[in-house]
């Protein structure tokens, strides 16, 4: 377990999910979702939400912030060198959670990989000031819908 310095924030690695967890982290990630991926329609966010319990149970690492009531309000997904997935409570956003873990990602697990959907330009934004930049567009996601993603590396590689 390491301490987030910003107030009484914690980051934690998590090997086993409970129930209460896996409740709490698709609320995080709904929250999130319906905050920055304002190109989806509700009915595509209660599609995806589907998946997302499994997405999680298969990551390799999954990596929380909890904040001081021990909730979870951001967490990260790594698989191997690259971050499969970002989210942040949006009553959350803007206080430095992000960075901390894409810095914690990067430090411990050499992240210099990442995917971002094109028409969430905050989200890219945010990743290029960490230091990514986009090497590659495609027209459509990994499930084949019509939401180009940007493909980005860290620029010192």
């Amino acid at each position: 377990m390491r301490k987030f310095t910003e107030g009484q924030m914690e980051i934690l690695e998590v090997t086993k999910i409970t129930p209460s967890l896996m409740e709490d982290l698709i609320a995080v990630w709904e929250e999130s979702v319906k905050a920055t991926h304002l190109f989806l329609a509700g009915n595509e966010v209660e599609e995806i939400k589907k998946y997302v319990p499994q997405a999680l149970k298969g990551i390799a690492h999954l990596i929380i912030v909890m904040d001081k009531d021990n909730r979870p309000v951001a967490f990260m997904g790594i698989e191997e060198q690259k971050l499969e997935m970002l989210f942040i409570a949006p009553k959350e956003r803007g206080k430095g959670l992000g960075k901390a873990l894409i810095q914690y990602g990067i430090e411990n697990y050499s992240v210099n990989e990442l995917a971002v959907n094109e028409q969430n330009p905050l989200a890219k934004g945010f990743y290029e000031h960490m230091g990514f930049h986009v090497y590659k567009r495609t027209d459509y996601d990994g499930q084949g819908n019509p939401y180009p993603l940007l493909y980005m590396r860290l620029k010192d590689l």
